[in-house]
């Protein structure tokens, strides 16, 4: 019982915190800095909670009485310390960004526990309505904070778009719930895995819908090839902090509960190989298109997340569902989480107010003017390019050697071929800070807390570089 409560913890801290911070905001005046620090203080609790529990295996927390709803695994829980410090991060920028974008209030710090309760009961979820109302949790929280500056058009149509969409997705995702129950009569993964492994993936037609209706709206929250076209504009229009923590956070829930349901059993993952294979193919070279004719930072930055998300299909693709562990998509989603987190915590003290410094040209000379900085961004940009020896590296390493042992050699080969022709976007914003004059001088109003954020994660880039995995 006590090992049981000290697993769903730091799901408990988060939902009481959002909570907290949600009536704090309604009955009482709370000054904005003190609400990042109180958010700040949530995710770090909930984070030392996490790592303190242990190596845990396969549990079902309170197994009576949530019938095995839900599950923690060593997979859940890294995934789960990767959300975490998402949130954490988020709310460190944060507090830098809205000292010179005035539109910030108490409620977002809330929406942002919100919206991290939803990811962390997503990954632990095994059961298809529990996984759905996890979603909407974590959604709903997301499309306000795309929206939350009233004031910006962008934001309403990024989040008019990103609603409408989003909408259609979890329409799709109940469709494909109520066809499995119509067919096995239960929602449960571990029954949907039973069935399989005793009948075939093929023989059930209501399982064979149901299940493409549920990945085709996972592929969309991952922002996976045909389903990518939203991504630039939603996260372009949403403000910075918020657009790190999508690209990160979210795409690590979202990635975790897609493996466990991939994963139920190796007939519901060979059926979807070929698929995924080619939707992979398409993700990395499709992103790669539209990053390189991108004038703005958040746009090549949010194209670069649709091929990141392409090497982490690829990952999916290698991984065997006989002896899951999901090192290597822990891994990479743990290098990219940092990488992205730090370019856009500079960007949140850099880009000024109404992020006016948006374009490349806007960062002409920047290393001159503000030297640390612009190093920390490049770190960035050299590990989401793949340049040893930041983690990026070691991420797209782990990644095309598990698509070799997999013998997936050809993706392996595509996968080398689209970290290259990266290359060339990412080292454009690093020519523009180092070999042109500065127009400006960078000036701004930031508090400590961003630039403190942009070190931590820049050394935490190295750091995670050196911390082996078993493939």
């Amino acid at each position: 019982m006590t090992r049981d409560f000290l697993l769903l913890l730091p799901l408990l801290i988060i939902g009481a915190g959002a909570i907290l911070l949600m009536l704090r905001s309604a009955f009482g005046k709370m000054a904005l800095e003190t609400a990042s620090l109180v958010c700040m203080c949530i995710f770090g609790l909930a984070f030392i909670a996490q790592i303190f529990t242990g190596t845990v295996g396969l549990v079902s927390p309170f197994s009576s009485v949530f019938k095995g709803m839900l599950m923690v695994t060593d997979f859940t829980r890294v995934a789960d310390l990767i959300i975490l410090a998402c949130g954490f991060f988020t709310a460190m920028s944060s507090r830098s960004y809205f000292k010179e974008n005035k539109f910030g209030t108490e409620e977002y710090y809330s929406l942002i526990a919100f919206a991290t309760f939803g990811m962390l009961l997503l990954t632990l979820s095994r059961e298809l309505m529990t996984a759905f109302i996890s979603l909407e949790v974590m959604s709903l929280s997301i499309y306000i904070l795309v929206g939350f500056n009233r004031r910006c058009l962008t934001c309403a149509e990024a989040v008019l778009k990103y609603l409408m969409l989003g909408a259609f997705t979890g329409a799709f995702f109940t469709m494909g719930t109520a066809l499995i129950y119509g067919g096995l009569n239960s929602t449960r993964f571990e029954v949907i895995g039973g069935a399989i492994a005793a009948h075939g993936f093929l023989q059930s037609p209501a399982l064979v819908g149901g299940a493409f209706f549920i990945i085709f709206a996972f592929l969309f929250k991952v922002a996976a090839f045909p389903f990518h076209a939203w991504v630039v504009d939603v996260y372009d229009g949403a403000s910075i902090p918020v657009t790190g923590f999508m690209a990160t956070a979210l795409k690590t829930a979202v990635f975790a509960i897609f493996a466990n349901f991939l994963m139920l059993d190796p007939g519901l993952k060979g059926s979807w190989v070929t698929y995924l294979f080619y939707i992979s193919i398409l993700t990395m070279f499709g992103g790669n298109l539209i990053a390189i004719g991108q004038s703005t930072i958040k746009r090549m930055l949010a194209a670069s997340g649709i091929v990141h998300t392409g090497y982490l299909l690829i990952a999916l693709v290698a991984v065997s569902s006989e002896h899951f562990s999901g090192s290597v998509i822990l891994y990479y989603l743990a290098a990219y989480s940092v990488s992205t987190l730090g370019i856009f915590a500079a960007l949140s003290y850099l880009s000024g107010t109404g992020e006016t410094r948006s374009q490349f040209e806007d960062f002409k000379g920047l290393a001159k003017s503000r030297p640390y900085s612009a190093a920390a961004i490049t770190i960035f940009l050299l590990s989401m390019a793949g340049i040893p020896p930041t983690a990026g590296f070691m991420g797209k390493l782990y990644v095309i050697t598990s698509a070799i042992q997999a013998g997936q050699v050809t993706l392996a080969v595509l996968g080398i071929v689209s970290s290259i022709l990266s290359v060339w976007y990412y080292l454009r914003l690093i020519i523009f800070m180092y070999f042109h004059e500065a127009h400006e001088s960078f000036e701004s109003e930031c508090t400590v807390f961003g630039p403190a954020c942009t070190l931590i994660l820049a050394v935490a880039v190295f750091a995670i570089s050196l911390y082996p995995i078993a493939l």
